[in-house]
């Protein structure tokens, strides 16, 4: 195994393509998988990214390679690869490769395809070399990112986002180093550090080990109860511009055994309009009970927004959800302390790993400006558990109906 971690722009994803061509044309590889975060990750940044292996080729060559239908990328020499989403881990049950290609590894939200991958690991390459893996993360202290670290077998490549200045755009590293720079989470993104626990954080990564569903080998979902009711929390960000947060978005469902699950982290930086359409969306797809919005940091702001959502058919759906305004009386360590507790009571727990968000987790000391995603998951998480109960809720949960993943 060969694996690449490395900081945001250091070229994991230029590298990786570029050494899969050359294992192809050299080696004999031919069954490649090539396995990203989700599916909209491999197309969009592995095949026909900026960096992608579609513009490993000149232009005159490219005619072809890509099949998206079949899932399927033609080498021009013979051999092919076959796109995978990490989300949908049955998708790598039973094909076999000699050569795989595992992208942004520690932020799979399902780890356990990684496994899956490897058992279909099991045929040499048409000149007799062994079946080998590639894998390129920013690295997050993750169980099977810290396993593969101190993994004999695997050779370590690691580097730092500054080590490619010359090909990143002025703007992007500026946005970087305001981000991160001088952060403890900037030693992770930009100098691919591997994190371990902060003093004073209110979550530790072992306490959201604890509290994690997750998948077995076979890609099959640890079985949670029904829901009582499901909501998405909000945390808006005044602005949307490259230097401004994110607005927070976080769906979490109120099980019949009374505990939280936290479902997706839908969060991003987009103009108000962009996030508003994806909330609501996801509010009718998903048979959500509640928007829960904070008033004082532009609750009324997210309210307005919402109700003037409309659908394709020009339809002002947005005037149809269940909007629940939530006021911040006391400070955000007061407000994240009693979620917190209900971590460590064992009573949230997340489906698979939600990487950004609990980056955040694991990083904010209290008395720091709390992020957009902790902001977001309190507030939802609240409502659920601390706030008003199921019988105030209109909208009636259909036994056995949990969000769609997506």
């Amino acid at each position: 195994m060969w694996g690449v971690l490395a900081g945001r722009g250091w070229g994991k994803t230029k590298t990786g393509g570029e050494t899969i061509r050359w294992l192809v044309e050299q080696a004999g590889y031919r069954r490649v998988g090539l396995i990203g975060r989700t599916a909209a990750d491999v197309r969009d940044v592995i095949v026909q990214g900026n960096a992608g292996l579609e513009n490993d080729y000149p232009p005159w060559e490219r005619d072809g390679l890509y099949e998206p239908s079949k899932r399927r990328f033609n080498f021009p020499g013979g051999g092919y690869a076959t796109t995978y989403s990490a989300d949908k881990p049955d998708q790598l049950r039973g094909p076999e490769h000699d050569l795989i290609l595992c992208d942004e590894l520690a932020a799979w939200r399902y780890p356990e395809a990684y496994d899956m991958a490897q058992m279909g690991l099991r045929i040499n390459s048409t000149m007799g070399y062994p079946p080998l893996t590639i894998f390129l993360t920013t690295p997050r202290p993750t169980p099977l990112i810290v396993a593969l670290a101190d993994d004999p077998n695997v050779y370590l490549t690691t580097g730092s986002t500054y080590e490619n200045v010359a090909n990143l755009a002025g703007s992007a590293l500026d946005y970087l180093r305001q981000k991160y720079e001088g952060t403890r989470l900037g030693q992770q993104e930009l100098h691919a550090k591997i994190l371990t626990d902060v003093p004073g954080a209110l979550w530790t990564r072992d306490l959201l080990e604890a509290c994690r569903k997750r998948v077995d080998k076979l890609g099959l979902p640890e079985p949670i109860p029904d829901m009582q009711r499901i909501a998405i929390g909000i945390d808006p960000a005044v602005t949307a511009t490259e230097d401004s947060n994110e607005t927070g978005i976080i769906l979490a469902g109120l099980g019949e055994d009374g505990h939280a699950y936290v479902f997706d982290d839908w969060s991003m930086r987009e103009s108000p309009g962009t996030w508003a359409k994806r909330v609501v969306r996801g509010y009718f797809l998903d048979e959500v009970d509640a928007i829960v919005g904070e008033t004082n940091n532009g609750g009324d702001l997210v309210e307005e927004v919402i109700r003037t959502v409309r659908d394709e058919d020009d339809k002002p759906i947005g005037r149809e959800v269940n909007y629940r305004a939530v006021h911040a009386s006391r400070g955000k360590y007061t407000r994240a302390e009693p979620i917190a507790a209900l971590y460590e009571q064992g009573r949230v727990h997340h489906i698979g790993h939600l990487a950004e968000l609990e980056d955040q987790m694991c990083t904010w000391v209290p008395g720091e400006k709390s992020p957009d995603r902790i902001d977001a998951l309190v507030w939802v998480l609240w409502f659920l558990m601390l706030g008003e109960q199921p019988k105030s809720i209109t909208r009636a949960r259909a036994k056995g109906v949990y969000p769609k993943r997506r």
